[in-house]
């Protein structure tokens, strides 16, 4: 599956001016490292008219006075500040979402998060896509950047989660809710389309809106795809083992629908991906060399999900690759301790509960 894909998904590229202007909104909290980095991307974008709006989210640090001076009096940005926890019944990031999708004029909205870089011509290629295939949501996939060990463990999966199972092709046509792939930190819409199903309002106290807005988007008859990147596009989620265990530990429990739904997820991935190896080793005849052909499989296949996100390969790759049963073993743990905390309202992110209990302020330009 992973080989199929990796042959007919293409990435994206920048050939030409983008059809229309593009409104980019931006979410941050807490992003005073990473943000300045962003907002220059965003001000050499080629061949694109742009409106963008950045929101301070109640950031405790300098969020607010680092993007002012990113921006630097360019016109073509609006930085706004909410002082606000999140509405009973909102997760932080959706509230965010909402909050700048009402500034929003033009018919293509993008959301990026903060993390995200971009190439020059990323903005106008995904805006071309989106019309170009009649698309009403264009999720194009950065390549995710892994620089600790357990970084290069863990990000590749999730590319792999989705090149491994569903033939893409195929997905990016259907209008099947369970064959919908998103990546919230790059999401492409028709503003209409967006605004029909209620936006992030629809979603609001989902832990993974990104992929539950393109279901909801299908379920009304709107037609979302995912698309490679390829060099346009880039992201480092998280930043070493603490950030990249509270960051999957947030949304875990929701991976799979319940518990009993993650359980037999973990079942299935510890028959296919850790027996073969233990065969390999401990096996004897036959066994071992099925055990042998499992274990190659599953490396290849990692690899040809990488390779899909990623312009190109080294040997950080190949030795991640290498070590897929652990990563499966990793992914397993963070599944557990995710529906742990979430049973026990343990769930955090960035200082702040996973959903808001209180809305005291407004938010305000």
């Amino acid at each position: 599956m992973t080989i199929a894909n990796r042959a007919t998904l293409t990435p994206l590229q920048h050939r030409c001016r983008a059809p229309e202007p593009v409104t980019v909104l931006v979410p941050a909290r807490n992003e005073a490292t990473r943000l300045p980095q962003l907002l220059a991307d965003l001000r050499n974008q080629q061949d694109i008219e742009l409106r963008v709006y950045v929101l301070d989210d109640d950031s405790t640090d300098e969020t607010a006075a680092i993007a002012e001076q990113a921006i630097a009096g360019d016109e073509r940005f609006v930085l706004l500040r909410c002082h606000s926890a999140p509405p009973p019944g909102w997760t932080g990031k959706a509230w965010a979402c909402h909050q700048l999708a009402g500034h929003a004029a033009d018919s293509i909205l993008v959301f990026l998060d903060a993390d995200v870089r971009l190439r020059p011509g990323a903005l106008a290629a995904a805006a071309t896509a989106l019309r170009a295939e009649r698309l009403h949501l264009l999720s194009p996939w950065p390549q995710q950047i892994a620089g600790s060990m357990s970084e290069q463990l863990v990000q590749p999966l999730l590319c792999w989660s989705w090149a491994s199972l569903l033939p893409m092709t195929i997905a990016n046509r259907s209008r099947r809710p369970s064959t919908a792939v998103a990546c919230g930190q790059f999401l492409v819409f028709d503003a209409d389309a967006y605004r029909a199903v209620g936006g992030h309002a629809a979603v609001a106290a989902s832990a993974t809106d990104d992929l539950d807005l393109a279901r909801t988007l299908r379920r009304k008859g709107f037609r979302t795809a995912v698309r490679p990147a390829g060099e346009l596009a880039s992201c480092r989620m998280y930043r070493g083992r603490a950030e990249l265990e509270a960051g999957y530990r947030r949304w875990l429990w929701s991976a799979y629908g319940s518990r009993a739904g993650s359980a037999a997820v973990g079942t299935a991935a510890g028959l296919i991906y850790l027996l073969p190896p233990v065969a390999a080793v401990f096996g004897r005849g036959p066994a071992r060399r099925l055990g042998v052909a499992g274990y190659v499989a599953a490396v290849v296949g990692r690899l040809a999900a990488r390779s899909l996100e990623s312009p190109s390969l080294d040997w950080t790759d190949a030795a991640s690759s290498l070590a897929h049963p652990v990563s499966v073993l990793a992914y397993a743990r963070l599944s557990v301790t995710s529906h742990r905390d979430h049973a026990r309202g343990a769930l955090t992110w960035k200082g702040r509960e996973l959903i808001g209990a209180d809305y005291a302020r407004a938010c305000t330009e």
